[in-house]
């Protein structure tokens, strides 16, 4: 039986403490939350500001969870990296420390990078790590890269690498790029839309399910549908994700993530974004509020009252 992941997994957001270091208290009570709602940990995706973390904050970070006891089978830690090394290092330290898998960005700082470099680097940090335990999801966001995951690339490293290479995320927005990755017949590639607004279709052609920004604030819906994709209440389901996906959509995203979960649990010290990101103003605050309060609470459990 396949080892590899599905089901919904957050972005975990980052706590930032007043000196805007990272917060591992809060980090480790979100993760908790969220696994209690059956929605597993992508620490260090996009949504957790990731990039704006170093190599040594995430390392931590994930010791943190590693001592406070997180399963490590529902950890898939971002490790991708432009330095080879790093993405090298952080992938090890993930295995090493029992993370059931990895998600990988593309090295994104060079233009124009053929698919023979993609290929290569993906190749060296899988044979540099040398385990046979790294199970590597590939990373595809090209709005923020700039440069695509093709299909050919991922046959290629599944040709190359088939008990390594476990699925991919494509937060692309696009469904013939989902679709394409979902009818490639690649044995056990698991499939994550990157937007739960994709949930229901990703489902329905044999996706594995989604990693979503907002799961972090209404995994417990995305997880409803997962389990009832097959069902009459799915699209009704659905629309529900829609709306509150669209209602987060108004907003720069980390922001207001932090500030639904800031004031779920009265708690102000998770406004605080890192530099260049900026905290959702007065106005902002205001009117998602007003946006969630009209919410379903049935599909958003996470509704402000």
């Amino acid at each position: 039986m396949s080892d590899r992941f599905s089901g919904v997994l957050a972005p975990v957001v980052t706590p930032f403490d007043g000196g805007l270091q990272p917060d591992a208290k809060r980090l480790l009570a979100h993760c908790r939350w969220l696994l209690e709602r059956d929605v597993s940990l992508a620490v260090f995706g996009t949504n957790s500001e990731a990039n704006s973390l170093t190599l040594a904050e995430k390392r931590a970070l994930l010791d943190h969870l590693a001592e406070s006891r997180i399963d490590g089978h529902r950890l898939m830690p971002g490790t991708g990296s432009c330095a080879l090394p790093d993405a090298v290092e952080l992938t090890r330290h993930a295995v090493e420390t029992g993370c059931r898998g990895v998600l990988m960005l593309p090295p994104f700082y060079y233009p124009s990078v053929t698919e023979d470099g993609l290929f290569a680097f993906y190749a060296e940090v899988i044979e540099q790590v040398g385990n046979d335990r790294l199970q590597l999801y590939l990373y595809n966001i090209p709005s923020h890269t700039g440069i695509p995951i093709t299909l050919p690339l991922v046959e290629r490293l599944a040709r190359e690498y088939p008990a390594t290479l476990a699925g991919i995320k494509d937060s692309s927005g696009d469904w013939p790029t989902t679709l394409g990755y979902l009818q490639a017949g690649i044995a056990d590639f698991r499939v994550f839309c990157g937007s739960e607004s994709f949930l229901l279709n990703t489902l329905r052609h044999g996706g594995a399910g989604c990693i979503s920004a907002t799961a972090n604030v209404n995994g417990a819906a995305m997880v409803a549908l997962h389990g009832s994709y097959g069902s009459a209440d799915a699209e009704r389901l659905q629309a529900g994700l829609d709306g509150v996906r669209n209602s987060f959509q108004r907003f720069p995203m980390i922001p207001a993530l932090k500030y639904t979960i800031a004031h779920h649990f009265h708690d102000p010290d998770w406004h605080r974004v890192r530099p260049p990101l900026q905290a959702l103003d007065a106005a902002q605050q205001k009117a998602l509020e007003s946006l969630l309060e009209d919410a379903d609470p049935m599909d958003n459990p996470l509704v402000i009252r």
